[in-house]
């Protein structure tokens, strides 16, 4: 625990005493117990409370700062593309919903129903929204007329309810979870390929610029795309300590299908009639717990500066007969003046918390800086600044603390990014036989490998590969693609190779 690297001069004895008291430090370890550690590092963080209802979870304001920090920056960006934001109801009748058939069956299990009224069975009974392709349609087609009609750019930021799943884990499977759905029609198949890629870019810039984690963008494969749709792409993230994948963010182009059910035509420029072309796209909260399972330590959070809600907590450290109203003043005093120049930061003056309870209290929560002030710090017109993600120490003068702090902060999220990309490529094997494939996968690696593109090959790996862990599957084709020799094979099913796919186990 981080007390014992504290200035208080505390015997062992008492040390273990404190953290007996306080019940902080964390009782699994990330390497040892995955699952229990990140259970339970998102309560001990704040960041989630479990709820009386499994596979729900209160999320706390730790967490909505995170996400108000991507939305605002999203959101922004989808503006200058001049899309708009709107708001669709949360119900969805079972006759809309079943209109597209591949997309209901792909969603099917999950969909949760209302069937009563209070006491009264309901005559119809009424979905709701697993996402809303189904929801807007109806509308599009309403709306869209003729070719002036279009594009028709839409977002919504909402809520939806996916029901039917084991293994509920907060943030990455949950039962309900915030995301923004982007609904978009168009003329040309053109303007929605390039809308797409821009799309995917800012998910990207989501991940690698604001959460610090890698991920690689691709194309789905054919039984991995979404259903109803022409083709998904995807922002791709990895678990080195899990080995397993996760689906990022997804961009999808639905072509015309839905148009052809929902009757979204459009008379072109030539008076002659058209189908318009659709996309979707969307990323949720789940980009929080990707975030923690990625940085997460065995102290608690690891919050990268962008997102942190508090960028900075500036504790007291007072000694014995030391002038504890001048420290307090001056951690007051350093808020104020951090806060000023536009960083997040708050000091903590509670009393009855001694400074080694509050270092461990704010790692755990993954602050990124913490300022210690104490009569010394006074006397030498200096403060104490201690990094979060590594531990460093240094002793800033007061006069440059703000270009100072900046300046760390700065260094922090890149080296959060860099030591994630570093462990995410350790984990990449290229193979190019099952065998290699078999025990890259049981290695926990994110296997790249020559693949001949069929689907049937893609459902026997899933077979043959099922087990207590889940089966393997394909990730992504990455956009990125390495060079692929004449001859080589797919690693599976011995047929010429088409392209290299990223596969593994994922969430």
């Amino acid at each position: 625990m981080s007390s014992t690297k504290t200035k208080t001069n505390d015997s062992k004895g008492r040390k273990k005493e404190v953290k007996k008291e306080t019940g902080l430090g964390l009782t699994y370890k990330k390497d040892e117990n995955f699952g229990e550690w990140y259970s339970e590092v998102v309560v001990s963080g704040e960041m989630i409370e479990y709820y009386d209802i499994s596979g729900c979870y209160i999320l706390r304001p730790w967490t909505m700062a995170i996400w108000e920090a991507l939305q605002v920056f999203f959101d922004a960006e989808i503006k200058k593309m001049n899309i708009k934001n709107c708001y669709f109801p949360l119900f969805v009748t079972e006759n809309v919903l079943q209109k597209e058939k591949d997309h209901i069956e792909g969603f099917a299990p999950e969909v949760a129903w209302v069937t009563k009224s209070g006491q009264s069975e309901l005559e119809v009974p009424i979905a709701i929204r697993p996402t809303s392709e189904t929801v807007m349609y109806p509308y599009y087609s309403k709306w869209i007329r003729g070719h002036r009609d279009l594009p028709l750019k839409l977002n919504q930021w909402c809520n939806v309810v996916r029901w039917e799943f084991s293994n509920p884990t907060p943030f990455i499977r949950s039962r309900e979870f915030l995301w923004q759905e982007g609904h978009t029609a168009f003329a040309t198949k053109e303007e929605a390929d390039q809308e797409v890629l821009d799309i995917l870019e800012l998910y990207r810039r989501i991940y690698e610029e604001y959460l610090a984690i890698p991920v690689v963008k691709g194309k789905k494969s054919e039984l991995e795309k979404f259903a109803g749709g022409l083709y998904t792409t995807s922002v791709e993230a990895f678990v080195p300590n899990t080995g397993r994948g996760v689906q990022g963010a997804t961009s999808h182009c639905l072509g015309q299908n839905f148009a052809k059910m929902f009757q979204i035509n459009f008379e072109n420029e030539k008076g002659e009639k058209a189908m318009a072309w659709q996309n979707s796209w969307a990323y949720s909260t789940r980009t929080i717990g990707v975030m923690v399972m990625v940085h997460g330590d065995d102290k608690g959070l690891v919050l990268p500066p962008k997102v942190a809600s508090v960028q900075i907590v500036v504790i007291p450290v007072p000694y014995k007969d030391a002038d504890t109203q001048a420290i307090f003043d001056a951690c007051s005093e350093t808020v104020k003046s951090l806060n000023e120049a536009g960083f997040r930061a708050e000091a903590d003056l509670r009393d009855n918390y001694s400074p080694g309870w509050k270092y461990s209290h704010w790692e755990m929560k993954g602050v990124p800086l913490r300022i210690e002030i104490g009569p010394k710090d006074i006397a030498n017109k200096q403060v104490r600044v201690v990094r979060r993600d590594n531990g460093a120490k240094v002793d800033i003068p007061v006069v440059g603390l703000v270009e100072q702090v900046k300046d760390i902060l700065s260094t922090i999220q890149e080296s959060l990014f860099n030591a994630a990309k570093e462990k995410r490529d350790a984990c990449i094997k290229v193979v190019r036989t099952w065998d290699e494939f078999l025990k890259a996968l049981n290695d926990k690696k994110l296997i790249l490998a020559p693949w001949c593109d069929e689907e049937e090959v893609e459902k026997d790996v899933k077979l043959k590969t099922k087990g207590e862990l889940g089966a393997a599957k394909t990730l992504c084709t990455p956009f990125d693609q390495p060079e692929l020799p004449e001859g080589t094979l797919c690693f599976t099913s011995g047929k010429p190779a088409k392209k290299w796919t990223y596969w593994g186990r994922s969430y």
